[in-house]
């Protein structure tokens, strides 16, 4: 699940009228041409050259010979590898900041720019991601029907309109429109379940992005765990419990009225209908909700939930190789009720792709589970406070040469464009600073390499975790401006630096 565009995508990397112009003339925005002297007088690698290979990381590729470029999105090698953490310091603009000019934890009250204060509200939740047609807002959880949901409603039209044909041949092409209702008060039951679910989720202050009803049932997305092993058994114990509820509420209602009538044959589907989903949902294997419960019981004897998670993704895979093997074996010998099958017809094929799909469902789930485990287990690890880089402020006409002496004095590896007063305006890209040949930095006003801030540009240092993630997500960047609880600016914090943090977390062991 990347975001591209917005309205935190960078502009082009380097100033475009300094590229065009002759290097005898100053761009319109950069400040009056300044004695060479000072540029001569400093440290011959305060401000390095492109890389010999033409990228950098974590910025985007450097420019051609031709003086214009366009921006390109990081090489996976660049940003993502965790092996080769220490490249950027060499391709680095900055090359005289140490391996250490990340803020330590120890001292988060000395930030190098701390002059100004944020304007504006801190960066927004991002919006519910579509699931298909919004059908309603119970207990404020969005529900959406997947498109997937026609085709499987369409299904059970056709097929339950095929067994009333045997059952109530007198209704003729009616029984269409009856079977439509069973599809639909089936997955009404289906909502009924998960919404079970959210409920539980709700009582322990656990948020629920959204339901979503699709193909094979439906998915209530809890976006954090249960803090405890009794509240995730009891979170994933209650949606077959409903279900268990509702098939007994059909089968007091099927007393009540004649069999063989279509309100008999109706009640008679749901009552069986809910019966299946509570016992299929009760089978001990992740991503059912009998595996969870499994998971609760495994979490509850070693103390650990990633072991709990280990265990029942396993048990589902097992499951899934069962569903498999066993449902057509089932179907074929007659165990399910049916007459036993000695030719392979149409009702063998179809039972074999059924049971194909539920087993791949199934161990697809189980191996996403085990995913998002080591993603919750790692994402601790992503802080905002630990990877934000030291920034410097710099006023909008300072040349870009000098801007890199501060930075290189201070160990900076950022530079942030604050007016006369000390609020920040924009951010100094780095892909943009590697564009710009060492003998065009002293013609070069920072301002022109800047980018804009805004509200989601600017975050909090006490983010971390998926708090973090989304605050990012909501608005696309390659830096972001990192402040305080009191306005003060800690630093700098580049996208790249999240990514490859991210990347080296998930490959530690659990």
């Amino acid at each position: 699940m990347d975001e591209s565009g917005g309205s935190g995508q960078p502009r082009s990397g380097t100033d475009e009228s300094t590229e065009r112009r002759p290097d005898r003339e100053a761009p319109a925005t950069g400040p009056a041409r300044p004695d060479p002297a000072p540029s001569d007088e400093q440290p011959k690698d305060d401000a390095s050259a492109v890389a010999d290979n033409g990228d950098t990381a974590p910025g985007p590729a450097a420019p051609t010979s031709s003086g214009s470029r366009e921006e390109a999105d990081p090489a996976p090698g660049d940003a993502t590898d965790p092996r080769t953490p220490d490249r950027r310091d060499a391709e680095s603009p900055f090359t005289q900041a140490s391996h250490s000019d990340r803020h330590p934890d120890t001292h988060p009250d000395r930030p190098l720019a701390h002059s100004g204060t944020t304007k504006g509200r801190p960066p927004q939740r991002p919006k519910d991601p579509r699931g298909g047609l919004l059908m309603g807002r119970p207990f404020g959880v969005p529900v959406y029907v997947a498109p997937s949901w026609f085709l499987v409603a369409a299904l059970i039209t056709w097929v339950f309109g095929g067994q009333l044909d045997r059952v109530l041949p007198e209704l003729g092409a009616a029984r269409y429109l009856v079977s439509l209702f069973f599809a639909v008060a089936f997955y009404a039951s289906v909502l009924v379940h998960e919404l079970a679910h959210t409920v539980a989720a709700l009582r322990f202050k656990l948020p629920v992005r959204r339901i979503q009803l699709q193909f094979f049932g439906g998915v209530s997305e809890i976006e954090k765990e249960a803090e405890t092993p009794g509240r995730e058994f009891v979170l994933a114990f209650v949606g077959p419990l409903l279900s268990l509820v509702l098939s007994g509420v059909f089968y007091g209602a099927l007393q009540a009225v004649e069999p063989g009538t279509v309100p008999g044959v109706l009640l008679a589907g749901l009552m069986i209908s809910n019966l299946i989903v509570a016992a299929f949902n009760l089978l001990p294997g992740l991503p059912l909700d009998g595996g969870r419960m499994l998971r609760a019981v495994v979490w509850k004897i070693t103390g650990r939930p990633m072991t709990g998670t280990v265990a029942a993704a396993w048990v589902g895979r097992a499951l899934a190789v069962s569903v498999l093997v066993g449902l057509p074996w089932l179907t074929q010998s007659g165990a399910l009720g049916s007459d036993a099958v000695d030719n392979v017809g149409m009702d063998t094929v179809m039972d074999a792709l059924l049971a194909a799909i539920l087993a791949a469902i199934i161990w697809t789930g189980a191996g996403n589970s085990l995913r998002m485990a080591r993603l919750r287990e790692h994402l601790p690890d992503l802080r905002a406070r630990t990877l934000t880089r030291r920034a410097v402020p710099v006023e909008t006409n300072t040349p870009l040469s000098e801007a890199l002496r501060r930075a290189n004095d201070a160990g900076a590896r950022a530079l942030v464009v604050v007016d006369p007063d000390g609020n920040p305006l924009s951010l100094v890209r780095e892909a943009a600073i590697v564009g710009v040949p060492e003998h065009r930095r002293p013609w070069v006003a920072v301002s022109g390499l800047a980018q804009d801030l805004t509200d989601g540009m600017r975050v909090s240092a006490e983010l971390a975790g998926e708090e973090l993630l989304d605050a990012l997500r909501a608005t696309p960047a390659t830096e972001y401006l990192v402040v305080e609880e009191t306005g003060e600016i800690y630093g700098v914090l580049s996208a790249a630096d999240v990514e490859r943090a991210f990347v080296k977390a998930m490959a530690r062991p659990s």
